[in-house]
């Protein structure tokens, strides 16, 4: 990396030219460029990762050269519904049925998005729900991006079927992974949308990853957001998902956090609009030695607006599993409800796990309340079950699965459930 992350400018203007992209784009990655020096980290409660490797810039990727030949997979599974497919900074499946086309639906990758609707993507990109000046790391983001999707559901367009977009990672390749998800939902529009990040590969080493994705959910707009993260050993990443929830409507957030590498996970929903809901359900399983650090932040800044977080994680090996939740209830948001709930169980006596609930509440008339805890498998429960003949393998495995059912059953896409208990099941048994 060279000495400061300002001095990749040529290679940022190099990228972007490559990339075909609009002048408001370029000047906003050199805004960046020109801040994240001096910006701070944001700040993670009980977790210190200011010396992860998550600046590692690969000048060939912003000289247009990637390592990604070779590695991408065949899509070969033909579904009605829209799926679009990338293998780290590029597109390989992409399907959206011409009935949704025709109602104005845009589901293709980030880059195409800004040279075809350049204004409506500047509308929305880095301004409302992630700005981009916020922390060391928006900043990085901004000025590094170099892959992503762009999802547009226009106004009063209700999709039934599931959209898809799984995000295959190479972990044998060096390049940095920056990738950007924007997603807009028109007023009144409803839609399920299920992502999936997933590295395959692990020659490489000290990888850097800083993915945001930013929800925007006009008023009366109902979206079901899913996602199962398995992000590779060698791979430390800033994730940063955020809402902002405008009037009436509603995103319901369902989490699997199953990565392999080190995580600062930055889960928010800002409540910007009166009657607006968000729903945080979160599993997540830390194994190794590696370091998850959960942060989901419900801010209600509007009156009767209601958010909710349950997560519920498990801890094996010497891996470390922090949970902030933070309910932030501002002044003149009366009748506003923040609740939360957040439980860790370990499974080892060098497990490190945290539940830590926090509550800022700046307006009466409100609602709020939180629920945490942290500790091992009940030893009497273990018994119990090894007296009827299972084997501790797996009578623990039944412990995590009864621990981790009553977020999984609160998930509404019954779909999205069962893939998540496989890849649990997977974790558990590697």
């Amino acid at each position: 990396m060279k000495n400061q992350l300002k001095d990749y400018l040529d290679a940022v203007n190099v990228f972007s030219a490559l990339k075909e992209e609009p002048a408001w784009m370029l000047e906003l990655r050199q805004a960046a460029l020109n801040k994240v020096d001096e910006l701070p980290f944001p700040r993670i409660e009980r977790v210190r990762y200011e010396r992860w490797p998550l600046f590692n810039i690969s000048d060939a990727v912003l000289n247009g050269d990637t390592q990604t030949e070779g590695t991408i997979p065949s899509f070969d599974e033909m579904k009605d519904n829209p799926v679009l497919v990338q293998q780290d900074s590029t597109t390989v499946f992409e399907q959206l049925p011409q009935e949704l086309v025709d109602k104005g639906v845009i589901f293709t990758d980030l880059f195409t998005a800004m040279q075809e609707h350049s204004d409506l993507v500047q509308e929305y990109y880095m301004t409302k729900a992630v700005p981009m000046a916020e922390d060391k790391m928006t900043a990085a983001h901004a000025a590094f991006m170099n892959s992503g999707m762009f999802l547009y559901v226009p106004k009063n367009v209700v999709i039934d079927e599931p959209i898809e977009a799984i995000f295959n990672h190479n972990g044998n390749a060096s390049d940095h992974f920056y990738k950007h998800v924007l997603i807009v939902a028109g007023e009144h529009s409803e839609f399920s949308y299920l992502e999936r990040f997933i590295t395959k590969g692990d020659e490489a080493e000290k990888l850097s990853g800083n993915i945001v994705v930013e929800v925007i959910a006009k008023t009366g707009a109902k979206v079901k957001y899913s996602a199962i993260d398995q992000l590779g050993v060698n791979l430390s990443t800033y994730m940063n998902r955020r809402g902002y929830i405008m009037r009436d409507a509603s995103v319901d957030w369902a989490l699997g956090v199953m990565n392999e590498g080190n995580i600062i996970a930055d889960f928010d929903s800002d409540l910007v609009g009166e009657g607006s809901h968000a729903e945080v359900k979160a599993v997540a399983i830390s194994a190794g030695r590696q370091t998850q650090a959960i942060d989901t932040r419900v801010t209600n800044k509007a009156p009767h607006s209601i958010g909710h977080i349950l997560q519920h994680g498990v801890i094996r090996e010497r891996g470390t599993l922090t949970f902030n939740g933070i309910g932030h209830i501002l002044k003149g948001a009366k009748g506003a409800d923040a609740q939360q709930e957040s439980r860790v169980l370990m499974l080892s006596d060098k497990a490190r796990g945290d539940a830590n609930p926090i509550l800022l509440i700046d307006e009466n008339e409100v609602t709020a309340g939180h629920a945490a805890s942290v500790g091992r498998v009940d030893p009497e429960e273990m018994y119990y079950l090894m007296s009827r003949g299972l084997r501790k393998e797996e009578a623990e495995r039944l412990v995590i699965r009864g621990f981790l059912g009553s977020v999984l059953t609160a998930i509404p896409v019954k779909a999205v459930q069962q893939e998540l208990v496989d890849v649990i099941e997977g974790k558990l048994n590697a």
